[in-house]
């Protein structure tokens, strides 16, 4: 057994306590025996006792910031941080294999799915662990026998059904593992009788099994950190890499991380989190609906902050823009990559006007990414990979721009906060109501990537499905109705819409389909998230509880 407990990190105050393995529920499934070996257990748990505290602490202080941002504080640019953005300083170098990401795909750990990504023609394909996969313990083990067989040079597939075989082409993307956020556990596995965190979980079996390996041809081991909201969650993840690197025999500055800046509180310091991970850098990337999603939570009782539909909230203006040019300036000034958000355009299928429309919206938004100085754009489906690169071809024809000499307008604290200004639609409402509801039954069912009204949803845009109505309904806000009259969003009117768009669901799948799609459940919690005196933190908490009983 390989010994992985804190006696390798020489460095480490010696914590003591007994060796012990992480324990998995019921025992280790006889097809995950190759991913939870007693040598993975023990690091798991090592990982936990050592860093679990400290997590617990951290998520804490989220709400007690929270608190302050509902008593009427709002996020600003921390004052005992002031010499961290003013000094000069720069990142550690980045390797070669991340100095061209012009266009990454991204998608759930599923087998076929992975291929199909890395196949794709894209620089990079972001296997996620997280808003793009449903939490079920076989889908998250599966993806770890995936990203073991990766390693291996061993992923293919067979679909027997239909007779087809898929297997990775001799060029492909390289990967970047996006383990689940600070906030989540893993309820399969536990350590002292409690869960672990999840993001632990997906990481440490990770870098266990393959950090060698890909290290050894420079492949990686590369990780793409969600939802942090301040730089000490991102010092946090260091002392994570630190660690573990001494642990298993991994040279120290090896891992390379690139965090999506997709929390409100995290864009105001981004330059501490590039500083706090500066030998682990890659770079920034504006995770832009999940961003849009804590923009709602954070600011959620301050009226003035009340966003129009989802379809109105673009990244040409107010507080979006504001972010990714900050976030372009700050990742280049410290010789970082700058990365654009997701592209949720799928191709529309026997509708070559609309497909061709959607394609064209792509090209607009990668333009403006390109023309503002992003190093790389995010795209969700294949079909989309020649788009976007056709785009960076003509716009960047160096590997990056990090080095590029653009002027930048003084991004301030007040242009972060300001929202876009709109309408509220009935439309907008059915919308927000239809799509929270499919998304979320197709993830209590397994799925968490869905294609829904020609977009790829995912857990982020769900959050900001039911966030939207939560945040009209609190604040009286006014929609404009189909037949061009106003009224005040309120739970009545959430109730009637609502009704109608569950009949229409269940009418058009048939009632057999309705149930065995988890509809009723999915509505409920919805509903609950939705409506709720407060708003709850995540749709997916409530929603894991489910899907664990």
């Amino acid at each position: 057994m390989s010994v992985v407990s804190s006696e390798a990190n020489p460095a480490s105050k010696p914590i003591p306590r007994h060796r012990v393995l992480a324990k998995v529920k019921g025992g280790v499934p006889a097809a995950y025996k190759d991913v939870l070996t007693d040598g993975a257990l023990l690091f798991l748990a090592d990982l936990e006792r050592r860093f679990g505290p400290t997590r617990k602490t951290l998520l804490e202080d989220r709400k007690l910031a929270q608190i302050r941002y509902d008593d009427g504080e709002l996020p600003d640019f921390p004052p005992e941080t002031a010499h961290v953005r003013k000094s000069h300083w720069e990142v550690a170098p980045i390797p070669d294999a991340l100095q061209d990401r012009r266009v990454e795909i991204t998608g759930p750990v599923d087998r076929k799915m992975m291929i199909n990504a890395l196949n794709s023609g894209a620089k990079m394909f972001m296997a996620d662990f997280e808003d793009a996969s449903s939490p079920t313990f076989v889908n998250m083990m599966d993806g770890q026998v995936n990203m073991q067989d990766y390693a291996t040079g061993n992923l293919s597939f067979t679909d027997e059904a239909r007779g087809k075989s898929y297997t990775l082409n001799d060029e492909i993307a390289k990967m970047i593992v996006r383990p689940r956020g600070w906030h989540l556990e893993e309820a399969n596995i536990t350590v002292d009788d409690q869960p672990m965190s999840a993001s632990l979980v997906d990481f440490g079996l990770h870098l266990f099994h393959n950090g060698k390996k890909l290290a050894a041809d420079g492949r990686g081991p590369f990780y793409y950190l969600p939802k942090m909201e301040s730089y000490q969650e991102a010092r946090l993840w260091n002392d994570v890499f630190n660690f573990s690197q001494a642990a298993l025999g991994i040279p120290h500055g090896t891992i390379k991380a690139t965090v999506l800046i997709e929390t409100l509180p995290a864009a105001f310091q981004m330059d501490e989190i590039l500083h706090e991970l500066q030998h682990h850098m890659a770079g920034l990337n504006c995770g832009r609906w999940d961003y849009i999603f804590s923009y709602i939570k954070t600011l959620k009782n301050h009226k003035r902050f009340v966003l129009p539909d989802r379809a109105q909230v673009g990244m040409d203006r107010g507080f979006l823009k504001a972010y990714s040019l900050l976030l372009i300036q700050t990742c280049h000034r410290r010789r970082a990559h700058a990365m654009g958000g997701m592209a949720a355009q799928i191709p529309v299928k026997n509708d070559e006007a609309a497909n061709a429309a959607a394609f064209e919206k792509v090209r607009a938004d990668k333009k403006r990414e390109a023309d503002q100085g992003h190093d790389g754009t995010w795209v969700a489906h294949p079909d989309l990979v020649p788009v976007a690169m056709e785009v960076f071809d003509a716009e960047m024809p160096g590997k990056n721009q990090v080095l590029s000499q653009r002027q930048f307008p003084n991004i301030t604290a007040d242009s972060l906060l300001s929202p876009h200004t709109g309408t509220i639609t009935e439309a907008g409402i059915r919308t927000n109501i239809s799509v929270g509801i499919q998304y979320t039954a197709a993830w209590l069912c397994g799925r968490g990537a869905v294609p829904i009204h020609n977009l790829m949803e995912d857990a982020a845009t769900a959050e900001i499905s039911r966030s939207q109505i939560w945040q009209w309904i609190r604040h009286g806000a006014t929609a404009i109705m189909a037949d061009g009259s106003e009224t005040t969003v309120t739970s009545a009117l959430y109730r009637k819409i609502f009704d109608d768009e569950l009949a229409s669901l269940k009418a058009e799948m048939g009632d057999d389909a309705f149930v065995s799609g988890r509809f009723p459940e999915a509505a409920k919690l919805f509903t609950e998230t939705a409506t709720s005196a407060d708003l709850p933190d995540f749709l997916t908490l409530p929603a894991y509880d489910i899907l664990e009983a």
